[in-house]
């Protein structure tokens, strides 16, 4: 058994002066049981604990680290800038060079605005949603997350057709009235809010693969579907791509799925693993942003210079290694299919979920495609594969409701070693 001592040591200090000893809650464990491991550098595909535990890590910083941790030409770009000064609140021309390289590699944006997070990117692309269409009403899928924003942290009401309720103290119940929570891959629980609410909904926001519930895929014809309703009720669509913004391909999954948003919110790769955000749209929608329009946004570490760099140099190297997105495909391809042969062998039910480099494993016989199957899964079973995994090596996302996201430091020996890993469990 590998002995995380000086981790629950330091997971020990962390709680007398962070809340739950986290600055995130997944972080904490409390889903999967345990104590969190500590780390303390990480390189290509591996994460190095306090404990002095080599790691093979399937989160990639949950999402931003494409091509591994410690990236040579990320930490140059920083290195260099930092030199210059790491913050001015003032513009600089690496934000524009940022934002032109975002403009040409994604279809259909004009313009992008950085933020310091994709919560941020969330918040205010639906405030500009609001602020171009005149209407206060929003639609969200249950288990898609974008982020903490008031507006999103909202579950189903006695009136779930008309209105949401708070899933969190400080939410206030009038800010859930505004927020109506519809089914993922179902398109007519969408159709019945816009029915309930005529003229009053001014977006849909979605995760177009969604990876807070696992990784779920949306069914064939549901995010076309979902373009429909909006052009017909005059309703904005907004993409949160903040998973899957430069991780699924250069252009994302308006890229991938062939399906154009009309706000579409980033994070993680576009920061290159630095805190950054955007929301991005074409100029029409745009052009309603203060300074030059009257939604307000703002922000004082909004296009950091140390964030703009490595984004610009993360973004640079898609541009130049576009096969990386097949690389990571297949080496998911990989994971996915040796999982799959050793929980067979196992006579464990399990259903797995794949879009790219994107992968969650989980314990049901049923298809998992929205957020009430993703539930019904086995959690006491994933618990134990987890810990089991963790023992052997192998770091994965501590809750079932989390994706894998796969890096391109990862070696197929590394796949090798975690299937290895697994044919150990006995649950």
């Amino acid at each position: 058994m590998t002995v995380y001592q000086r981790s629950s040591s330091l997971f020990q200090e962390a709680n007398k002066v962070i809340p739950g000893g986290v600055n995130s809650p997944v972080r904490a464990f409390k889903s999967v049981g345990g104590t969190p491991v500590f780390v303390k550098e990480a390189k290509g595909a591996y994460l190095y604990t306090e404990d002095e535990h080599r790691l093979i890590d399937y989160i990639s910083s949950w999402g931003p680290l494409l091509f591994g941790h410690a990236y040579l030409p990320v930490l140059a770009a920083v290195t260099d800038r930092a030199k210059k000064g790491t913050s001015f609140g003032i513009p600089t021309e690496l934000e524009t060079q940022l934002a032109q390289k975002v403009v040409s590699m994604v279809p259909n944006v004009d313009k992008v605005r950085f933020v310091n997070s994709g919560t941020e990117a969330c918040m205010s692309g639906v405030r500009l949603a609001r602020g171009f269409t005149g209407r206060e009403k929003l639609i969200k899928f249950a288990g898609c997350y974008h982020g903490h924003s008031d507006a999103f942290l909202i579950q189903a009401g006695s009136g779930a057709v008309t209105f949401g309720s708070p899933n969190s103290p400080g939410v206030t119940t009038g800010t859930a009235k505004d927020t109506l929570l519809a089914e993922y891959n179902n398109l007519e629980s969408v159709k019945t809010l816009i029915d309930a609410n005529p003229e009053q909904i001014a977006a849909v926001i979605v995760e177009p693969i969604a990876g807070n519930m696992g990784c779920i895929i949306p069914a064939e014809g549901f995010l076309e579907g979902l373009r429909e309703l909006c052009d017909a009720n005059g309703i904005l669509l907004l993409f949160d791509e903040v998973m899957t913004g430069f991780r699924l391909a250069a252009g994302g999954a308006q890229e991938t799925t062939n399906v154009a948003a009309d706000i579409v919110m980033y994070g993680k790769v576009i920061g290159g693993g630095l805190p950054v955000g955007a929301f991005a749209a074409r100029t029409e929608i745009m052009q309603h942003l203060a300074p030059e329009g009257p939604v307000y946004q703002a922000g004082t570490l909004s296009g950091n210079p140390l964030a703009m760099a490595a984004g610009h140099a993360m973004l640079s190297a898609i541009e130049t290694d576009n096969e990386v997105f097949s690389r990571l495909a297949h080496k998911a391809n990989l994971l996915e299919s040796g999982i799959h042969t050793v929980l067979s062998e196992k006579g464990i039910a399990h259903t797995i979920n794949r879009y790219g480099s994107m992968i969650s494993v989980h314990f049901s016989e049923e298809p998992v495609v929205n957020f009430a199957t993703a539930a019904a899964a086995s959690g006491p079973r994933f618990n134990s594969y987890f810990h089991h995994m963790l023992a052997n090596g192998v770091y994965l996302p501590p809750s079932a409701f989390e994706a894998y996201f796969l890096n391109d430091a990862l070696s197929e020996s590394d796949i090798d070693f975690t299937i290895e890993a697994l044919k150990s469990w006995n649950e």
